[in-house]
């Protein structure tokens, strides 16, 4: 008759949960591939903008302006897609929603600041040169 000590199970899931690569986050890490797709799209993304205005390409500065912030918006999705591995199944859409929120309350923010700067423009009392040389 043999005596077998017992042994305490090594299961691949508490070794999993202790080092917390599965709380329920569906984002997996990026790839070396991911991360140079990402650097190399940011790259471009910043070389751009800086030819458009460096090479002074076209006459209109809001087109100019414009275009620039197009890339920008672009090179803020590529940073949360390919940096930040934001999608729809990380923390069970949470964090969409979290980056929803924000960009409303941010566009209210802006659109609320300049709409309030315009009127107060042009509500204004008019000055005229005279009284602009008498200010102190």
């Amino acid at each position: 008759m043999t005596t077998q000590t017992p042994v305490a199970p090594v299961h691949e899931d508490a070794h999993q949960a202790h080092h917390g690569h599965s709380h329920g986050h569906e984002a997996g890490h990026g790839t070396f591939k991911s991360y140079m797709t990402g650097f190399v799209l940011s790259v471009i993304l910043t070389a751009i903008p800086f030819w458009l205005v460096m090479g002074d390409v076209f006459e209109s500065k809001i087109m100019t302006v414009s275009l620039i912030m197009f890339l920008g918006a672009i090179q803020i999705v590529v940073h949360m897609v390919y940096f930040l591995h934001m999608n729809t199944r990380s923390e069970g859409g949470w964090t969409i929603m979290a980056l929803i929120f924000t960009i409303v309350i941010v566009f209210i923010a802006l659109s609320g600041s300049l709409w309030v700067m315009h009127h107060l423009n042009t509500n204004m009392m008019p000055m005229s040169p005279e009284m602009m040389k008498n200010m102190p």
